[in-house]
């Protein structure tokens, strides 16, 4: 009886947790950067090496009367980025990311939008009503320039910029946001030339893409 009790209270406590968990990262409607961002979705380090696959291993052949799987279409990434590279769009089967220039929408070393980069963000604004999308991830990355500190603190305050705009043109009370900054890391350019860094100075607006 006693051991029966003890396995209702670790499922109790289990199920509390993972309310509490599934609370704090889509609970609140509207939430400024976290200043302990985890790592963004589709760059975790992978645990181990690839493992080398020997073509003729016999385990590899299938079993006398099997068949194969029905193909399917994998996943397709459709990238598109402007002459200049300030706006970048990247549409996977799943979801769609914007990734704007820090050029594009502040002054240097600052976090104060212009009227002509609300306009930008007012675009994905739109683009994001028609996706019927209800979650919204806005990260901040800087380059390698400055100290990790400063950079932490700059894209989280450039990341709830852009966030608070978003909100704005949305109006939506069902929507909810995860807006983190992440600095220096997760480079997608060389940070050692200027052309690189400018990439790497950037706010990502991502969010799912309506299943057709």
């Amino acid at each position: 009886m006693r051991q029966a009790m003890t396995l209702t209270s670790s499922r109790v406590a289990w199920a509390a947790a993972t309310v509490l968990i599934v609370t704090n990262l889509y609970g609140v409607t509207s939430a400024h950067a976290d200043e302990t961002p985890s790592v963004p979705p589709g760059t975790e380090a992978t645990a181990t090496a690839p493992v080398k696959v020997d073509p003729n291993d016999p385990d590899l052949k299938l079993p006398e009367g099997a068949t194969l799987a029905e193909p399917k279409v994998l996943d397709i990434k459709q990238v598109v980025e402007d002459e200049g590279g300030e706006e970048r769009r990247e549409d996977t089967n799943a979801d769609v990311k914007f990734a704007l220039q820090a050029e594009v929408l502040f002054s240097k070393d600052s976090a104060k939008l212009s009227d002509d980069s609300k306009a930008r963000i007012a675009a994905i604004a739109d683009e994001i009503k028609k996706q019927n999308a209800t979650r919204i991830r806005v990260f901040g990355f800087t380059d390698n320039l400055g100290s990790s500190a400063h950079g932490d603190v700059l894209s989280r305050q450039r990341a709830n910029a852009v966030q608070d705009v978003l909100d704005e043109e949305l109006n939506d009370a069902g929507i909810t946001y995860e807006v983190r900054g992440y600095g220096e890391q997760y480079p997608i350019a060389d940070n050692s030339t200027e052309t690189g860094r400018k990439k790497n100075r950037r706010v990502e607006v991502s969010f799912p893409r309506t299943e057709s």
